[in-house]
C-alpha cells in the first residue's frame, strides 16, 4: 500500500446505535474494537487518522479523537446529531487537500479498496468523489476536499442535516460500486454477527 501525504482519514463515531443497543464502533473483532481496526486498516495509506466523536470514550484506545460540532453547539436532540455535523467538523480541522470519510460500523473495507478511492480523488477535479451502489450515494465512504467545509458548513445553517441533500452543494464525481457488499454497514446484532462469520472466515 502506498503513502499518500496530501489525504488524512476521518471516523465519524458520533452516532446513538439506537438500533443495535450497543456502541457500534466498539463491537470486537478478534478482541480488537472495529474502530481500532478501522484506523489500524486506513493509518498506513494517509497522514493522519482521527476519531470525530466522544472524547471520553475512544481516547481511552490510543485514538487521536476530535469531539464533533453538535458537541460545541450543544444541541441536544438525537435527530440533530447526523454524521453531516462530523463531516464539516472533520473538513473544518482537516490539514490536507483530501480526506477520506469513513463511517464506524463498516466492517468489510479492504485497504485495497480505501487506497482506489483515495488515488481516485487525487486524480478529481471533483469537490467530493462519492461511491454509488444500487442503494444509492454512499457519502459515508467517500473522499471529500477541504474546501467543501464551507459550502457543507453553510448548508448545516441553512437547516439540512441529510447528507444526500448537502451534496447538492457540491461538485461531485460518482463511482459505481458493482461490490456493495464492502461497504455494508451493521444496524443489528444479526449484521454484527454476519460480519464476524466473513471477518472469521477470511482470517481461516
Amino acid at each position: 500500500m502506498r503513502h499518500l501525504a496530501d489525504v488524512e482519514a476521518f471516523i465519524l463515531a458520533g452516532g446513538v446505535s439506537s438500533r443495535i443497543g450497543r456502541d457500534k464502533a466498539l463491537l470486537e473483532f478478534g478482541g480488537i474494537p472495529l474502530i481500532v481496526n478501522t484506523v489500524q486498516l486506513v493509518a498506513p495509506l494517509v497522514s493522519r487518522t482521527t476519531v470525530v466523536g466522544p472524547v471520553e470514550k475512544y481516547a481511552t484506545l490510543g485514538l487521536h479523537v476530535i469531539p464533533d460540532l453538535h458537541s460545541s453547539m450543544k444541541i441536544e436532540s438525537a435527530r440533530s446529531k447526523g454524521p453531516l455535523f462530523g463531516i464539516v467538523t472533520a473538513l473544518s480541522t482537516a490539514r490536507t487537500p483530501w480526506t477520506l470519510i469513513l463511517a464506524c460500523d463498516l466492517p468489510y473495507l479492504t485497504a485495497q479498496w480505501l487506497e482506489s478511492l483515495a488515488v481516485r480523488a487525487l486524480e478529481s477535479n471533483a469537490q467530493a468523489v462519492i461511491p454509488q451502489t444500487a442503494r444509492g450515494l454512499e457519502p459515508l465512504a467517500a473522499a471529500y476536499r477541504r474546501e467543501c467545509a464551507v459550502p457543507l458548513a453553510q448548508s448545516l445553517a441553512s437547516g439540512t442535516h441529510k447528507v444526500t441533500d448537502a451534496l447538492k452543494a457540491l461538485s461531485i464525481e460518482t463511482i459505481p460500486e458493482k461490490d456493495a457488499s464492502v461497504l455494508k454497514n451493521m444496524n443489528t446484532l444479526a449484521d454484527y454477527n454476519e460480519a464476524l462469520a466473513w471477518w472469521r472466515q477470511r482470517r481461516a
